[in-house]
């Protein structure tokens, strides 16, 4: 996620437009404030609503926790699981080295 503030936008909007296909969030503030948040337009953001895509992106890039993101758009985490796995949103992110370890044990 990056931060650009009002100033950057005009040098910066390929940076902006490359995140949201990457479908990265973007932060934009003035004055050190966040004023918005710049959201990827995704086929999950027209299914889901806007809550819901933002805490599968947040959790995705692990800003928030599976439990957080329950509790924030107010679902069991077994929902919260089963949402995960209707979007194919990634939860875990073991590195490959990582997760040989873990399985070695």
């Amino acid at each position: 996620m990056d931060v650009f503030n009002v100033r950057e936008l005009r040098t910066r909007t390929g940076d902006l437009i490359r995140d949201a296909e990457q479908g990265h969030l973007s932060i934009i503030t003035k004055h050190g404030h966040p004023v918005f948040i710049a959201v990827p337009f995704t086929e999950e953001l027209v299914k889901l609503g806007i809550t819901k895509s933002l805490v599968l992106n947040m959790l995705s890039e692990q800003k928030i926790t599976l439990r957080q993101a329950a509790k924030i758009i107010n679902v069991s985490l077994e929902e919260m699981m089963t949402l995960t796995t209707c979007t194919n949103t990634t939860i875990v992110n073991y590195d490959p080295s990582e997760l040989n370890a873990e399985l070695t044990l």
